[in-house]
């Protein structure tokens, strides 16, 4: 549980959200499925997660360039571009809104004072330096190198009939 701390706000955890985690399993699907195009409907069902969320999430992956949606009666979702050059650091700063650690590395947030240490603490330094050696593993990482035969032997199952 997080404590509040009444100057300064909540403390973040270091954790992902689910709207990160289902980007990245989409990526992931699309990965394993280059041969074809795939649907919404489709990698919902593989995963069991709702199709309304991830219609906002393919779609913010589309502005991103990460996935290419084409429309129409023959359309479907695919790679924005090879999985070789889409690093897992770049999927993570798109979709996370805030990768604040604590609250002062965090935007303002009204109703709340700044930290009184601002300007002599050494500890955002060090989670500074936390979060630039955790988004460089990411950085190291690309879909292709994510994507396992764990993956490719779960996912890689026939597309289910069309609803």
């Amino acid at each position: 549980m997080l404590e509040k701390d009444v100057n300064v706000g909540y403390l973040t955890p270091m954790r992902l959200t689910l709207h990160t985690d289902y980007a990245l399993r989409t990526l992931i699907y699309l990965g394993i499925h280059t041969d074809r195009l795939t649907s919404i409907h489709e990698i919902a069902q593989a995963y069991g997660i709702s199709e309304n969320h991830l219609v906002k999430i393919i779609h913010r992956l589309g502005r991103g360039g990460f996935v290419e949606t084409l429309r129409g009666r023959r359309g479907g979702l695919r790679l924005g571009r090879p999985e070789e050059e889409i690093r897992i650091g770049d999927v993570v700063r798109y979709t996370e809104e805030d990768l604040g650690l604590v609250t002062c590395m965090q935007p303002p947030v009204e109703g709340t004072r700044p930290c009184l240490l601002v300007g002599g603490c050494s500890l955002r330094g060090v989670l500074d330096e936390a979060l630039d050696s955790f988004m460089g593993v990411l950085d190291s990482y690309t879909l292709a190198q994510a994507i396992t035969a764990h993956e490719r032997r779960f996912l890689d199952a026939p597309p289910p009939p069309a609803a």
